[in-house]
């Protein structure tokens, strides 16, 4: 059967996550849905990666197969059609290899996490990202990172009902970076970058650093809280609208 690679966006706000479940939207069962209404058959689709109820995708990434050949602009433009007028978009359909799986074929994952500092609530950025009040010391946050950087047993930031195996990760980048942005304020973005990750873990850490950034913690505490392998050594968890899934390479 003819497989395709997708690629997603998706504002996560009105859903209840990636992931199908008995009650709710879902992204994965509005995408199962929009491909099996066009191609007139029952359509499994596998993600790259679970995202919690309002984290968002830039760069999701999920594979389907069809019992028909298509062209890959039909299969985008035709599950489009059928997706409207959830804020979900197929962005590109591509022909992939019997083998290629979205989520076991991946090589390493990118999450990008968004705080804007300002006093005034946000209007435009609503739910796509989190508000703090005063400023932070990214300076002492890209510091703190660094300590987090590398193969670990992350226990402390990870989520008490986590399914992974094991807490040990490779996290291959954690970098803090200030843009400027039209208005009131400052943007904060987070970037990480691993293989694979556990469970709120990059919520877990960014809420760490941000502890950091105010001045709360320093990065020796945070270091002490990764030793610690104590979910209750964590920081305050950072709020799922920040959140992007933003790239699955292969």
């Amino acid at each position: 059967m003819p497989r395709y690679k997708l690629t997603i966006e998706y504002d996560g706000t009105p859903f209840i996550g990636w992931q199908i479940q008995a009650k709710g939207l879902s992204v994965q069962g509005l995408l199962a849905q929009a491909a099996g209404r066009f191609a007139s058959e029952t359509v499994a689709v596998h993600g790259a990666g679970r995202t919690d109820a309002g984290v968002h995708a830039s760069g999701q990434v999920a594979h389907i197969e069809l019992s028909r050949d298509w062209r890959p602009d039909t299969v985008r433009d035709a599950m489009n059609a059928h997706l409207r007028p959830h804020p979900i978009a197929v962005l590109s359909a591509e022909p992939a290899a019997d083998d290629f799986h979205a989520r076991f074929s991946a090589r390493g994952r990118r999450y990008l996490y968004r705080i804007i500092a300002r006093r005034p609530d946000l209007a435009l950025e609503r739910n796509r990202a989190w508000r703090v009040l005063r400023d932070l010391d990214t300076g002492a946050m890209a510091i703190a990172a660094q300590r987090l950087v590398g193969r670990h047993d992350f226990t402390t930031f990870r989520a008490i009902g986590c399914q992974a195996a094991s807490p040990v990760k490779t996290l291959d980048r954690l970098d803090v970076e200030r843009v400027a942005v039209e208005g009131p304020g400052v943007e904060i973005r987070v970037h990480a970058a691993a293989r694979s990750f556990l469970h709120h873990q990059v919520r877990s850490m960014v809420g760490t650093l941000v502890k950091v950034g105010d001045g709360g913690w320093s990065p020796d505490d945070v270091s002490a809280a990764l030793e610690a392998r104590d979910r209750t050594r964590c920081g305050p968890m950072a709020p799922a609208a920040g959140l992007y899934l933003a790239e699955v390479t292969y």
